[in-house]
């Protein structure tokens, strides 16, 4: 754990470097640059009021503006949000969104440590942590974020079977948000939440399982009134001793039994049986 939070620090640390270097970029521009400077805010001078309108700029509530003066990042890193001013010769921006982004990562077929192929889809949420560095470090964020995200999915996948898959999605969901996290923390972006949508088998493995699990209800099934049979065949001896240490206890249970049957069936003819007679052809 120490090692781990070490790594993490330290990344951390190159980041916040990159990021520092990134912004004090603008010092290095030369002399030459300086005199493009001056020649640029002269003219942005000399053409008032009408240059103000290139020189304005609007960045809203959710966006940061990554301003370049001839070529580099300008000092102080990401504007916005608001107004700021740039110089209509030497300066441009790129606007970033600062917004979550969802996006869904296409059906991928994968072999499980099983041998089994299934076919597996999810949903990423990521943001725009550091402006800069998501304009600066790479291309294009997104586009590198959905193949990365696809690749993981597939390599996670591949070291589990097919009922870890089944029975651990949230744990394969965390997995896939931390190695996404720390593979785009250079590019900005935070990762901050990953769901397995979808596990889709094969047909004929999916008949193969419905035919194991339903030979499995049935063992189960029989098992069950198996033991009910046993401990019906135990209670039933167990009031056999009974009835057998008290003659009355039959008596009583045969009226009983005559009780029962008046109840449910009107119909039927009942012919008592003394019990006395019972017992002499029993004797015999």
């Amino acid at each position: 754990m120490e090692d781990g939070r070490e790594t993490a620090a330290m990344r951390e640390q190159k980041r916040k470097d990159r990021q520092i270097a990134l912004e004090t970029g603008d010092s290095d521009i030369g002399v030459c640059g300086w005199i493009l400077v001056l020649f640029s805010i002269l003219l942005t001078l000399l053409t008032l009021p009408l240059s103000i309108w290139m020189c304005i700029k609007i960045v809203k509530e959710y966006e940061r503006a990554i301003i370049f003066r001839l070529g580099r990042i300008l000092r102080g890193g990401a504007k916005g949000p608001g107004l700021f001013f740039i110089l209509p010769c030497t300066d441009s921006f790129i606007n970033v969104d600062m917004r979550t982004i969802t996006f869904d990562i296409p059906p991928q077929e994968v072999l499980t440590k099983d041998s089994v192929t299934v076919s597996v889809d999810g949903v990423v949420y990521y943001r725009v942590q550091n402006a800069t560095l998501a304009v600066a470090n790479i291309t294009n964020a997104d586009a590198a974020t959905r193949l990365l995200a696809q690749t993981t999915l597939r390599n996670v996948l591949g070291t589990k079977n097919l009922a870890e898959i089944l029975s651990d999605r949230e744990e394969i969901a965390h997995s896939m948000q931390s190695t996404l996290d720390d593979a785009t923390d250079d590019w900005g972006i935070k990762v901050e939440r990953v769901e397995i949508k979808d596990v889709k088998l094969p047909l004929q493995l999916q008949r193969a399982m419905a035919a194991e699990a339903e030979a499995t209800r049935e063992a189960r099934a029989k098992v069950i009134a198996a033991e009910g049979e046993m401990n019906a065949s135990r209670a039933l001896k167990e009031a056999s001793l009974v009835i057998a240490e008290s003659p009355s206890a039959l008596q009583l249970r045969y009226l009983q039994t005559l009780n029962t049957i008046a109840a449910e069936k009107n119909s039927t003819i009942i012919f008592p049986l003394p019990i006395d007679m019972m017992q002499s052809f029993m004797k015999h």
